[in-house]
């Protein structure tokens, strides 16, 4: 019985990765609203229950997709904040997933799929962004919550602007964004001489 059930399991992950797979090849070609349940099954070589008994329909697979892209990494803050990046608490950069990973890049240069990278985004970080935020400044909820999405909309612009115009330096462009984002943020901070937060 466990025997069977480990089979389905790698089974189960094996068609979903393929399923995953085909929806981002096919987005190298065309326009995420075009790509269709069967198109995805034609590509992958699966019936259409086969795609019905893991996804509901393409907007499902994409959000999988981005869900599984930003679950390894963590908040603005780790990132910004962290005084020295090789720190185990230091995040992954997500910008960098999709600078090295040509897999994800076709999600960020298809217009249609913008909002919903920021949506997923604010489903993962924003509460835990914007707590901290508020617990290291006077800002309000609101104006937190601001920055958040002013912040996001930045970075996810930028992104598409270095991938489409095939920006050789990455790193030193990062690096620039994230000093600008850093002293932002440190102008709202309130220091504790007892314990430095930069």
């Amino acid at each position: 019985m466990i025997e069977k059930q480990r089979k389905e399991d790698r089974r189960t992950r094996y068609t979903r990765q393929l399923i995953r797979e085909t929806l981002l090849k096919l987005l190298e070609k065309k326009a995420f609203p075009r790509i269709t349940v069967t198109e995805i099954c034609k590509l992958a070589e699966i019936n259409r229950g086969t795609f019905y008994l893991h996804y509901y329909d393409t907007e499902d697979v994409l959000d999988d997709i981005l869900t599984e892209m930003l679950k390894t990494t963590k908040s603005v803050p780790d990132h910004l904040m962290c005084p020295k990046r090789t720190h185990a608490n230091c995040s992954y950069p997500f910008c960098d997933k999709i600078h090295e990973n040509e897999h994800y890049r076709f999600l960020f240069l298809d217009d249609t799929i913008s909002s919903k990278i920021i949506e997923k985004m604010a489903e993962m970080t924003k509460e835990d962004y914007i707590t901290w935020l508020m617990s290291h400044s006077l800002l309000t909820y609101e104006e937190a919550e601001a920055v958040f999405y002013f912040q996001m909309n930045g970075c996810l612009n930028i992104n598409k602007l270095t991938l489409r115009n095939h920006c050789s330096d990455w790193k030193k462009i990062q690096k620039t964004i994230d000093t600008f984002i850093k002293a932002g943020l440190e102008s709202f901070l309130i220091h504790d001489q007892r314990d430095e937060i930069l």
